[in-house]
């Protein structure tokens, strides 16, 4: 996404990703549309937009103010937030140790936020409450699948995700002047098209397939704890870049593993 954006708006950028991925996901899963039944189709449409269409948009326009690896790390609150809202909406259960683990994690995201702000204040950290709420939508959305699509199969509903969402992103697209000469004939189009065309295969068609199944063979928490990897390769990428990275960050983003750590121990 972020090199991305040398060449696009943050809304070409998001909706962009979403057509390429849906392309990419329907040429592999069309024919398994037929198996998703009627009354599944609700919570297809539903996760379609809070799983993949929103937080697009919303990551898309975050990194063009917080670095990619704070945007990362702080994405590795969707296992808390899973945690949270299991509990508070899907009457989940929950232990001491994950409330532990969940102001843990507040409080390390706290002064990631707070202390990024002052190591860059060209920055507007404000920004990261877009990521906050993404990490809220993966959260419903990795209980819903849990919940309601238990039995479909993950291509199919990846494949329905995309089919639901794939007609408004056209529409974000097109009046995001994508298609105009300006745009098309830019000096880092190509370069920045070959980015999101990498991002729409690997990190959103196939990963969404990949996580999907992951959600139904395991626990929605264990599923969302890919976030824990995720943190880690991001942000060797965005030191790699050049990107600003203080030892109280790190400190921080400790806190914030430590968090999902005690949330997800077992025993």
């Amino acid at each position: 996404m972020k090199k991305g954006l040398s060449g696009f708006t943050p809304l070409q950028l998001a909706s962009l990703r979403i057509v390429l991925s849906a392309i990419f996901i329907l040429l592999a899963g069309f024919y398994s549309l037929k198996t998703i039944k009627r009354q599944q189709w609700k919570w297809i449409i539903i996760t379609g937009f809070i799983g993949t269409f929103f937080p697009a948009i919303c990551f898309a326009y975050a990194v063009t103010e917080i670095d990619s690896a704070v945007a990362s790390i702080l994405n590795s609150l969707v296992p808390l937030n899973t945690i949270l809202i299991g509990f508070a909406i899907f009457k989940i259960g929950s232990t001491k140790r994950q409330v532990l683990g969940v102001i843990s994690g507040f409080l390390g995201t706290s002064i990631l936020i707070g202390y990024g702000a002052q190591l860059n204040p060209h920055q507007n950290y404000l920004y990261a409450g877009f990521v906050i709420l993404s990490t809220v939508m993966y959260a419903f959305n990795v209980n819903i699948i849990k919940r309601h699509l238990q039995d479909v199969k993950a291509i199919a509903i990846a494949a329905g995700n995309f089919s639901a969402i794939l007609i408004p992103a056209l529409i974000l697209l097109y009046v995001s002047d994508f298609f105009k000469t300006e745009t098309l004939k830019g000096p880092n189009f190509l370069m920045a098209f070959i980015y999101i065309v990498i991002l729409a295969a690997f990190g959103t068609a196939l990963a969404k397939v990949m996580f999907n199944k992951l959600i139904q063979i395991s626990t929605a928490v264990f599923a969302s704890s890919v976030t824990y990897l995720m943190t880690v390769v991001a942000l060797g990428w965005g030191i790699l870049d050049g990107e600003k990275f203080g030892i109280i960050q790190g400190f921080a983003t400790l806190l914030i593993l430590m968090g999902v750590y005690l949330a997800n121990k077992q025993n």
